[in-house]
């Protein structure tokens, strides 16, 4: 639970910090989206593609689904954020995202049943 909580934490203070800087993104939508975000992204990069994948897939898969919601709430919200402003909150989140996907893998991934080797780095196995 707590590395959920940290994921959430840092998301959220990233999404919210800079969609309000860079775009017209209010406090309450902009943690709307980055709580959205966060759980979509654990869901499907943490406990799906990284143990599968490994860490390069799920951190480019993190990226990629952290644009392309960052830049459908823009349109839909109005933030007006250029497509580099989005790639740059895409990539600070990918950034993140590698280094907590090292330390989900060296612990094991909260929520997941077979953390019994296969959320390892090889090297550990």
């Amino acid at each position: 639970m707590t590395k959920l909580l940290v994921k959430m934490i840092a998301s959220a203070a990233v999404v919210v910090g800079l969609t309000m800087w860079f775009g017209d993104a209010s406090f309450l939508s902009a943690l709307l989206i980055a709580v959205l975000l966060g759980a979509i992204a654990y869901v499907l990069g943490d406990m799906m593609v990284l143990p599968a994948a490994g860490n390069i897939a799920a951190t480019i898969g993190d990226a990629a689904l952290s644009y392309l919601i960052l830049w459908g709430a823009s349109s839909l919200l109005g933030w007006n954020l250029s497509y580099f402003e989005i790639f740059v909150i895409a990539f600070v989140l990918g950034v993140f995202e590698f280094f907590f996907h090292i330390w989900l893998l060296q612990d094991g991934i909260p929520g997941r049943k077979d953390n019994n080797g296969h959320a390892r780095f090889p090297a550990q196995r």
